[in-house]
Order: structure tokens, then sequence, then C-alpha cells
């Protein structure tokens, strides 16, 4: 962080600024933060000179109606030279299976427009918190928003600051939160990645259970290579993610949102399973030679089955580079040397 890290609202003896904001006025439709932020700033300069009229019923009944339609305003942050602010408001659920619906606004765009380094960093900021509510949910949303919010403060307080003239170290302190919202938007990639793995592995987990439960019924009437190979590859095929989640080493594109998540999950059985039957099959068909002992040779043939099934899952290199040895002719021939070219003799 910067070494702004608070502003404080200034006593009540400071001189008030040369312009003024226009007075709220109460409208039948819910308030805009818009609205609210001018209510602030009419009421705000108007404690300072000492009055207390018609500004600060109007802000409070305006902030009274705001909260009420989006919900209460947890951290904000009002500018005391400008008809700027920023606000994250928590619209509380309902019901108990619902969560609570947080929100980042933010007012201060035509403030801005001399600081084009500092607005760059602010839409960064509407930008992180839109993903942040799109594809984050729970504890993670909130804790991001949250740090969004402190960065959004600090980046205004800078606005606000060069405004009253005072000497700020503008460079350093931009420097400050844009290494800030770097980590911001770092914790908000290990989460949105977090989720959606857990989003992807409940589908992969809905699909393999689905293909064991049929597989299973289809089972209990009599051994089938086949069907038994396709439970092996889906279980083999989760194994291998659950493999590589916990190696840390299992990317998404966590932006797409969770349902797209669930149905690239609910792919993965299928695939581990159809290439667990075409190796089944190239095995049982004798294009492969498949080594089983002797003894018990029904037995073993069985497991043998259930283990290449499983093989085929878990690893789709495997199984493509055993079905493309198997056949002959997939191979790809290496293509033939050129011919030496002949140099033109010396004169």
């Amino acid at each position: 962080m910067g070494p702004l890290t608070e502003v404080l609202q200034p006593p009540l003896a400071a001189s008030p600024p040369t312009h003024t904001a226009p007075r709220a006025h109460v409208h039948h439709h819910d308030p805009s933060f818009t609205e609210l932020v001018y209510a602030h700033f009419a009421w705000w300069h108007e404690l300072r000179s000492g009055d207390t009229g018609e500004a600060a019923a109007a802000y409070h009944q305006l902030l009274d109606r705001f909260e009420r339609a989006h919900g209460r305003i947890v951290h904000s942050f009002w500018c005391t030279h400008l008809e700027s602010a920023v606000a994250l408001t928590e619209q509380r659920a309902r019901f108990f299976w619902q969560r609570s619906r947080w929100v980042f606004h933010r007012e201060s765009d035509w403030a801005t427009k001399g600081s084009p380094e500092i607005a760059a960093e602010l839409h960064r900021c509407d930008e992180l918190a839109v993903r942040a509510r799109t594809v984050l949910t729970g504890v993670r949303q909130r804790i991001c928003l949250q740090l969004v919010t402190a960065s959004a403060a600090h980046l205004l307080s800078l606005v606000d600051a060069q405004t009253s003239h005072a000497e700020v170290h503008t460079a350093a302190v931009l420097k400050g939160e844009s290494e800030t919202l770097d980590d911001t938007e770092a914790y908000y990639r290990q989460a949105a990645n977090g989720q959606a793995q857990i989003v992807y592995f409940a589908g992969m987990a809905t699909v393999a259970a689905l293909i064991s439960a049929i597989a299973g019924v289809a089972l209990a009437f009599g051994w089938m290579s086949g069907v038994a190979a396709l439970i092996a590859g889906a279980i083999g095929a989760v194994v291998s993610v659950v493999q590589r989640i916990n190696a840390g080493a299992f990317e998404l594109d966590y932006d797409v949102g969770r349902p797209y998540a669930f149905f690239l999950g609910g792919l993965r059985p299928l695939i581990g399973g159809a290439f667990a039957l075409a190796i089944t099959f190239a095995f049982t068909s004798g294009i492969l030679h498949l080594p089983v002992g002797s003894e018990d040779k029904e037995a073993n043939d069985k497991l043998a089955v259930l283990v290449v099934g499983f093989l085929a899952g878990f690893s789709e290199r495997w199984a493509q580079d055993t079905l493309t040895a198997a056949v002959p002719g997939a191979t790809a021939s290496p293509a033939p040397a050129a011919p030496p070219r002949e140099e033109p003799p010396n004169p």
C-alpha cells in the first residue's frame, strides 16, 4: 500500500471550495450512486459551514432509500473537494440458501480527466470488481471486492488531494497502488481457478457416477468387456484430474462461467471411457496382444481389461500412442531425404 492509507475529513474550520454542488432532490425512482454522491457532497459542505438545513435531511433520506434498494454500505470513501466517491454495498439474502449480494460503486470519471494514469487504474478496479462479482462466490468474492474498494479509495484520495493542492508524491503512491492491484488480481486468479476446479470436478464426478451406475446395472446381467472397460476408463479419467489438481498443475479458463466448467468436467469421463473402449476392443479383437497368466485365464482376462481401461482413461496420450502403434501405416513415415545438391564446377 502507498503512504495514503486513510484520508480523514478536514476540520470544520477549513474553508469550503469555491464551487458548490447541486442540492439533492427527492425522486420516486431508486436513487443511483451518482445522486447519493452529490447529496453527500452538499451535506458535507453544509455541515462545514455550520448549518443543518435541508441538505442533511435530503442526504439521509436519499441514503436510506439507496441502502434499501442496493444494500447497506459497508465500506466507502467520499472526496471532500470533488463530487466523487467509491463504495461497497452488501444486500443481505432473503432466504438461508441464497448468498449476500456485493456490489462495487464508483463515481469519479469526470474528476480524473486530468489524471489519465489514475483513471486507468480506477478502470482496472472496475474490471476486477465485475469479474469478481461474476466468477467468484462467497468469502472469496467478498475479500476480492474489499481489496478492490480499498485500492479505488486510495487512488481517488490522490485526485482529492491534488484538487486541494496538497503536497502528495503521486508517482510513488500510484506505483504502490498499481502493485497492490497486481496482488489483488493474482488473488482473484487463484481464487477463480480454485472455484472452477470445484465446478469442473463436480461435472466430472456426476458424469462418471452416471456411467458407472448404468454400466454397473448392465454388468449385473453378465460380464461384458466393453462395459467394464467403460467404467474403468471413467474412473481413470477422474483419478488423473485429481492427481493434477493435487500437484497444482491444473489450470482452467475460469472466466467462461460455472456452467461451461461443469460441462467440460462432464466431458472428461466420456473421453476416458471412449479411449478405454477402443483399447479394450483392440486387445480383445487381436489387433494388440495382451499377455496374461495361463492360470485361471478367464479371471486374468477380466482383470487385464480393467487395468488397460483404467490406464486408457488415466493417460489419453498412452492410449493414443498404443492405438497408433497397433494400426499398420498409422504412424507417419518420415519424408524421404532430399538429394544432395550438386555444386557447379569451379571455372
